[in-house]
């Protein structure tokens, strides 16, 4: 059921990014002067963490294998830390953002980066939830299934950010 989940998921990202690029082409210059107020090291410290947070879940699952459970759960543990430092930033770059009157009603590009963002972030919360879950039903196949999820979160946003905050 989880790769149902997960395929399902990487279809609806595909469509706002879908939707992202027709807007892109029908107004470029919105685009690219709203694209230039995002920041860019935030993106990027929040990149690093989902990449180190995707490094400890594999971690979890690999040592799930074995009868012991303190190793995984501590790599749980840290994935889920890491998870919720990426939301205080994304929650920080809002709130950046609505310093400075920027809503998801500013413009097309606003609305696509809010939905797109959060929706991400919405999978981060259920991300976490799994982590917490299989955290205490310390199986290997749990702790996998869990770690795919977090994998696929860690996959949309190595796609999200580069397009939103990058590529012009």
């Amino acid at each position: 059921m989880m790769w149902i989940l997960i395929i399902s998921e990487l279809m609806v990202f595909g469509l706002l990014l879908g939707g992202y690029c027709i807007k892109f082409l029908e107004t470029p210059d919105i685009f690219i002067n709203s694209q230039a107020q995002l920041n860019r090291l935030i993106g990027g410290l929040n990149t690093l963490i989902l990449i180190t947070s995707g490094l400890f879940a594999a971690l979890a699952t690999e040592t799930s294998k074995s009868q012991k459970t303190f190793l995984p759960r501590l790599c749980l543990s840290i994935t889920a830390a890491l998870g919720l430092l990426f939301l205080i930033l994304k929650i920080y770059e809002y709130s950046e953002k609505a310093a400075v009157g920027i809503s998801i009603e500013t413009n097309s590009f606003y609305t696509l980066f809010y939905l797109m963002t959060g929706f991400h972030a919405a999978h981060v919360i259920f991300g976490l939830f799994l982590l917490g879950l299989v955290s205490f039903y310390n199986r290997y196949e749990n702790i996998q299934t869990a770690c795919a999820f977090w994998h696929m979160v860690d996959l949309i946003w190595l796609i999200l950010y580069p397009i939103l905050y990058l590529v012009r």
